[in-house]
């Protein structure tokens, strides 16, 4: 994620708390955002520098009409183009999403295991990753076969390894330090 990103999507955060809609804004975001991505006509149309910026934002009017777009949405989409940033809109839902958990306290986390897990172990991990943060977690579940056993947990840039995998390398490393 790039910087850029992030400061317009801290731009957007600020309107979007400001006015309680935080994730209203969010699902108008990712629906303009998966209509960039699924549209080669309208990528297309919006990063041509041939195309006026006029006409960039009759389109987007358009497109906001169409999908009955908030005026916060529309005011950004206009920014973007008024900047020349229209090609960050892949990019601006999970700088949007990062940027809303981290000022409202969300921790996001990324569980992998080596299979899948019930809904009463997902409970328990989520509300032991609460207490460990201290902050309210939104947890991604996935699995691995190849950690054989175990789980690991990734929150911001700090991963929690309790696979077998690295249970077992620790052994081993114990054992040849002996």
């Amino acid at each position: 994620m790039s910087a850029l990103s992030q400061r317009y999507a801290a731009a957007l955060a600020d309107v979007a708390l400001a006015h309680n809609a935080a994730a209203g804004v969010r699902g108008e975001l990712a629906d303009v955002a998966d209509a960039y991505r699924d549209s080669s006509d309208l990528r297309n149309l919006l990063s041509n520098p041939a195309v006026s910026g006029e006409a960039k934002k009759s389109l987007l009017g358009k497109l906001a009409d169409g999908m009955q777009l908030t005026q916060a949405v529309r005011n950004f989409l206009l920014v973007l183009a008024d900047h020349h940033r229209l090609e960050l809109l892949p990019h601006l839902v999970a700088a949007y999403d990062t940027e809303i958990h981290a000022r409202t306290g969300i921790a996001e986390a990324r569980v992998t295991s080596a299979r899948e897990l019930s809904g009463q172990e997902k409970q328990e991990l989520t509300a032991a990753l609460e207490h460990l943060t201290q902050k309210k977690v939104e947890a991604q579940f996935s699995v691995a076969g190849a950690l054989l056993g175990g789980a690991v947990v990734q929150i911001g840039s700090t991963i929690y390894d309790g696979s077998v995998r690295q249970q077992l390398e620790s052994l081993r490393t114990t054992l040849e330090s002996e």
